[in-house]
């Protein structure tokens, strides 16, 4: 029965995997799921899968199995026409939704398969030392959850045997306090891979409120697919005008300034934090930067050339940047970082034209398995 009931759940949750498969670029687009994320488990609507349920009549009626009923009168209804009833009949179907809990893990393995995103690469060790439990072999003690049935039965059945207790025609086998069995355990301490993502953003005026939308969407599936790849996942933000300040996720989606853009500020700060907190050998480094693509002067973008080259490439295992389409800017910055780094894969650009694009962009980041 249990085994039963456990073909049964891993059916269900094929289907609800498959549904989930079947709605993901809406479910990206319209970013409905960010307002269903608990701590480890994303609440999310699937349409269209009745679940069976069983339906208890009143028992002093009649009814199948019950009372009086001739062959042909119908179960759980009146019989008659359909349009004897107080309603008018639709030709609609109804609309089922149910909500299934998802967690992180297997929303990212679905965006994975969807997307045919590839194992990522993992450039360094850091010096977090893990402890993990590897069962090594059995022992006569231990606690009953690490209890092992099958030798503890063998050892039963041994005994029985050499006893001459045991009977073929009855095999009843009782095991003995002494024919318990337990799997023992060691701790290995191993080095975890740890990961950085480095938001940041233009929050200059000419990035409204849709634009921020978009970042915080796709945001949110990188976020989920690096913390799938990697145990351990940081994530800080850094916002920039004409300069450039680190705040918490909260300031980083909702501020709104205005004044000019100086690209590179954002991008002295990132390689301050990689340079403070997070050497390469240790750390896989994630920049990501959102604007619009507009920056204060040639003269400024050039300096971000520099700085990148110098300073950010060499110390992460890429640089993203994702430019949002807005009616106020000009587009230019992705021009001038594809002419300068076209040959270098560390560097990948995306355009954000509107919410549809997010699941591309996604694709245009994560892809490449760095």
């Amino acid at each position: 029965m249990s085994l039963k009931i456990d073909q049964d759940h891993s059916r269900f949750r094929n289907i609800v995997r498959g549904k989930i498969r079947q709605n993901l670029r809406r479910y990206i687009s319209q970013g409905e799921l960010l307002g269903r994320k608990g701590k480890d488990l994303v609440s999310i609507p699937v349409p269209h899968i009745d679940v069976p349920r069983f339906v208890f009549g009143d028992r002093q009626r009649g009814g199948v199995g019950q009372g009086d009923g001739n062959p042909g009168d119908p179960v759980g209804g009146d019989s008659g026409d359909a349009d004897s009833g107080a309603g008018q009949a639709g030709k609609d179907p109804g609309e089922h939704l149910l909500e299934v809990d998802v967690t992180l893990d297997e929303l990212a393995d679905i965006l994975g398969e969807e997307l045919e995103l590839p194992a990522i690469e993992n450039k360094g060790k850091s010096r977090i030392i893990a402890a993990k439990d590897r069962y090594t072999g059995i022992r006569r003690v231990g606690p009953e959850s690490l209890r092992h049935f099958k030798r503890t039965y063998r050892e039963a059945l041994k005994r029985s045997i050499a006893s001459g207790v045991y009977d073929p025609a009855v095999p009843l086998v009782v095991p003995q306090h002494e024919d318990r069995r337990y799997r023992s355990w060691k701790e290995d301490l191993e080095p975890v891979a740890n990961a950085v993502i480095i938001y940041m953003m233009d929050v200059s005026g000419s990035m409204g409120d849709e634009q921020k939308e978009i970042v915080r969407i796709e945001s949110f599936w990188i976020d989920t697919w690096l913390r799938r790849q990697y145990r351990g996942l940081e994530s800080r933000y850094v916002i920039h005008d004409a300069v450039a300040r680190e705040v918490d996720r909260d300031t980083f989606f909702r501020t709104r300034e205005s004044g000019g853009t100086m690209i590179s500020s954002a991008y002295r700060l990132c390689a301050h934090l990689i340079d403070q907190h997070y050497p390469a050998e240790e750390w896989n480094v994630y920049p990501f930067h959102f604007s619009d693509g507009d920056n204060w002067s040639m003269e400024d973008t050039l300096t971000c050339v520099d700085i990148l080259k110098r300073e950010i490439l060499p110390r992460v295992n890429m640089f993203a940047y994702g430019q949002v389409e807005s009616p106020y800017g000009s587009g230019q910055f992705i021009k001038d970082l594809r002419e300068h780094f076209a040959s270098d894969e560390r560097v990948v650009t995306s355009e954000i034209r509107d919410r549809d694009a997010i699941v591309n962009s996604i694709k245009d980041f994560l892809g490449k398995g760095k």
